[in-house]
């Protein structure tokens, strides 16, 4: 009895179907591929943006310690350290810089019982490059921004820290008021938010510092929205005369009401006669 020959063939398919790839093994090395490029590459930029604002930092405070050698060195001293006609403004931070020269009291005009606010004679950049060299030279507070800015704090609360604490100089409507030898309070209408904020912070002229520990940055947000509501909604009683209270009323009062009693009663003695 003959065997019949064993036909090889579907080895061979098989084997060749055994070393056969997968179909989707190109296309997850093709992903592989590009995962591993755009890593690298993300990497890479995020690098070169690291190096370059670290670099245009550099530049600002560069630009920033010019400035002030031309115009902030001789009261303050070529390293800001003071001198008998400025204040030291290590440690100050750039809130009080963009305080000081971004509502225009600093340079000084002159000298006098306080700095006086004019108009700006820096450019915003100028400004911020000022703030950068003063903020390079030891900590102190920064420029604020974010939601404390926003005016939609609750101006109730508000109002009661703004009588507690502001009251006294700021009067209650934050219209202003004297101080001793020949300093005071100036009005808070138009004020910014930033610089009401910077204000609070570094404590210009004769005012005092407020830091978080005393009032709270969310209270400082309250402070702010109470300002900007009596800003929108001036004198909604009538006649505010000047905002300053009692004793412009009084005034008004003795001046005008008193009058016409006496002139009332002038011409009714007249009549008589």
């Amino acid at each position: 009895m003959t065997r019949k020959p064993m036909n090889p063939a579907p080895k061979a398919r098989k084997g060749r179907k055994a070393g056969r790839r997968h179909p989707l093994a190109s296309v997850a090395l093709i992903a592989i591929g590009l995962l591993f490029t755009g890593g690298a590459y993300a990497a890479f930029s995020t690098t070169t943006a690291s190096a370059e604002s670290d670099a245009n930092s550099q530049q600002t405070i560069d630009d920033g310690e010019k400035l002030f050698a031309a115009n902030c060195a001789t009261c303050h001293g070529l390293s800001a350290q003071g001198s008998g006609d400025g204040p030291s403004l290590i440690g100050v931070g750039a809130a009080s810089v963009d305080f000081q020269v971004g509502t225009g009291r600093m340079p000084l005009q002159m000298q006098g019982p306080q700095a006086l606010k004019k108009p700006v004679q820096f450019t915003e950049e100028q400004t911020a490059a000022l703030a950068a060299y003063v903020a390079s030279l030891a900590p102190g507070p920064a420029i604020p921004e974010g939601e404390v800015l926003d005016g939609q704090g609750d101006a109730a609360v508000g109002a009661e820290l703004f009588r507690i604490n502001c009251a006294m100089c700021h009067n209650v409507a934050g219209a202003g008021g004297a101080l001793t030898e020949g300093k005071f309070a100036p009005s808070l209408a138009d004020v910014s938010a930033v610089h009401v904020y910077e204000a609070m912070v570094t404590g210009p002229q004769n005012m005092p510092v407020f830091n978080d520990m005393n009032i709270s940055p969310e209270n400082k947000r309250d402070i702010i929205t109470y300002l900007k509501y009596i800003e929108d909604n001036p004198s909604p009683g009538g006649l505010a005369i000047g905002s300053l209270g009692p004793v412009a009323e009084g005034l008004f009062i003795w001046i005008f009401g008193l009058g016409a009693i006496v002139a009332l009663t002038v011409w009714i003695t007249a009549k008589s006669n």
